[in-house]
């Protein structure tokens, strides 16, 4: 078939449409950019905007902020060289590394159940202005438009929401013990996330799809189990998902560790495609293809500890191990990393590993 453009193959994976070849994105820290910046491999133009200069295929803007109170800010509890420990407006005390990327630590939480839920963060939760970023939507989508890229609108989702507010141990107890008030969050933020980006369509235009970052497991096993995830999270889910393709948008979820256990409730939700799938975490594509290839598409799964050794057999033998099954069966696929791109990884490296990828990625 003719060549498709990078709006039109995206769009065509996420609705099962025919397709030329994979598409192609991955996310880069930006300790990896300065690296290439500085071995003079990006100039100061790719560093502000890398997704041009690496031929990626999608682009995105808006997202929600959740935080409760938006008009406290962050503020700095304490500070040394290394870190800075931050109250935010949920009240969760929170230490940052100054010269690195990373998850914050999560040293303190003013909620650590439906009281303190109810006190803290329920009278502050609604639509704000403040809470999504008009401006940056805009120009993203027009850069978008201009160069035929899919863009997507993404956001953090209903579960990623919540842990911020009490941390996942508060959390996963409320799930067992107080369930109500894991609904009630569950609710809350799902009418969240939809009258923010209803709020923001209507003036800026929808997007081409949507993104969720969702992270509901760590290594070997969900948060939660299938049956309590059903219980409490995957209604708040259908109704995203619901209101996301009653407006003709596809949606792919981002989800850190094993999550496989969950997938047919995901798929039953509404998720189109699930990506990440650490390989770290027990996540094969090759599998979760066999078992649910027909009603799911897939981004990444390809182990980043296969790219940062910077050996291309290793390279190249993970690639044909996870795409070439799926190419077999026509799956949907966007060539992606299990997670994000680490300075280890050399700019040769990471040209390889695409263009090898996009080589064998082909339908």
């Amino acid at each position: 078939m003719a060549e498709l453009t990078p709006r039109e193959r995206v769009k065509n994976l996420l609705e099962r449409k025919p397709v030329d070849r994979a598409a192609f994105s991955e996310g880069i820290w930006q300790e990896t950019i300065n690296r290439w910046a500085a071995e003079g491999h990006l100039t100061e133009e790719d560093c502000q905007d890398y997704v041009g200069p690496f031929r990626m295929e999608m682009h995105a803007g808006g997202g929600v902020n959740a935080e409760a109170n938006l008009d406290v800010g962050k503020v700095v509890i304490e500070e040394d060289e290394e870190t800075r420990l931050i109250r935010d407006g949920n009240g969760a005390h929170l230490r940052y590394w100054k010269n690195k990327s990373g998850t914050p630590e999560r040293v303190f939480f003013t909620v650590q159940d439906r009281a303190g839920w109810e006190e803290h963060i329920v009278p502050h939760l609604k639509p704000d202005r403040r809470r999504t970023d008009f401006e940056g939507y805009r120009k993203t989508k027009k850069q978008a438009a201009e160069k035929d890229l899919f863009f997507r609108w993404q956001s953090t989702g209903i579960f990623e929401m919540m842990h911020p507010v009490c941390g996942h141990e508060n959390l996963l107890i409320g799930m067992a013990l107080d369930p109500d008030w894991v609904r009630d969050m569950t609710e809350k933020y799902a009418d969240l996330i939809i009258n923010m980006a209803e709020w923001l369509f209507r003036e800026e235009g929808l997007p081409d799809g949507i993104w969720f970052y969702e992270d509901l497991g760590f290594k070997g096993r969900p948060f939660m189990s299938p049956a309590m995830y059903r219980e409490l999270i995957f209604p708040g889910h259908k109704k995203i998902m619901d209101w996301a393709h009653g407006k003709g948008l596809r949606v792919i979820m981002h989800s850190c560790g094993m999550v496989a256990e969950l997938v047919p409730a995901l798929i039953e939700a509404g998720v189109d495609m699930l990506q990440a799938m650490e390989v770290k975490a027990g996540m094969d594509v090759v599998r979760l293809n066999k078992l649910y290839g027909d009603k799911l598409g897939f981004m990444g799964n390809i182990d980043i500890r296969e790219i940062i050794s910077n050996d291309r057999r290793r390279i190249d033998a993970e690639l044909k191990k996870k795409i070439l099954p799926l190419m077999a069966t026509k799956t949907p696929y966007i060539l992606s990393s299990d997670h994000s791109t680490p300075p280890q990884v050399d700019y040769e490296t990471f040209l390889y590993f695409r263009d090898r990828g996009l080589e064998l990625a082909v339908y």
